[in-house]
């Protein structure tokens, strides 16, 4: 029989203002959790588990939203979680609040991280690539604050192939509004793979829902600091 585990008292969650917030979406932010519930039972949650369980010491997850991850970080001793959105950072502190890894709730945008150079152990992005003004500058920013022993972990929707990549292209305009600056076009894969600042040790390409959605393909990353 397993020995029942000792839980460490629940932590309040703490606010750090560092780098001025982006607009808030308060109509994206208050049905985020229920337009993803499903994604979330059928595969997201499997996905962030598969991806985020083994993530130890201090774990940097930006553009952190809502707190889906937080269930996920349980081997952390520290989370930083970093979001520019006032309302998803609300939502954020809350659930922050109830979790029993210590959680530091922060205002920042991901292609300015108010952090020092190698400071964290692991950067995770979830959903969250898509969004950014530049996703190159969001992963040399991870890759400075990232030990050089450190992880990075990525789950993103990423551009599809032939037909499905015209429709992402055609849709992108009318999406980002609708989806709070979300692009169903980017290649951040490849995005990744040019920068050169990783190696790529885990690589799925996958997709769980139909193939005509934009946002069908994804990518389930594991990689570590190159140099």
């Amino acid at each position: 029989m397993r020995s029942a585990r000792t839980r460490r008292p629940k932590r309040s969650a703490t606010f750090a203002t560092s780098v001025g917030g982006v607009r808030a979406h308060r109509l994206f932010a208050a049905y985020y959790d229920r337009m993803n519930a499903h994604a979330e039972r059928l595969f997201l949650g499997r996905r962030r588990e598969q991806l985020l369980h083994g993530l130890t010491g201090t774990v940097l997850d930006v553009g952190a939203g809502t707190g889906a991850n937080l269930p996920h970080l349980r081997s952390a001793e520290r989370i930083i979680a970093a979001e520019p959105d006032a309302a998803m950072r609300a939502r954020l502190a809350r659930r922050a609040a109830e979790t029993d890894v210590p959680v530091e709730v922060t205002d920042a945008s991901a292609e300015a991280l108010p952090w020092p150079d190698d400071s964290v152990d692991a950067v995770v992005f979830t959903l969250v690539l898509c969004t950014v003004a530049d996703p190159e500058a969001a992963l040399g920013e991870a890759r400075r604050v990232l030990k050089d022993d450190g992880t990075l972990a990525l789950l993103e929707h990423v551009r599809g192939d032939g037909r499905l990549a015209r429709v992402q292209d055609l849709v992108t305009p009318v999406w980002k509004v609708v989806g709070a600056g979300c692009h169903p076009n980017r290649d951040t894969l490849g995005t990744v793979r040019r920068r050169g600042d990783f190696h790529l040790d885990a690589v799925e390409e996958f997709s769980e829902i139909p193939r005509w959605v934009p946002a069908s393909p994804m990518i389930q990353v594991t990689a570590r600091p190159a140099g």
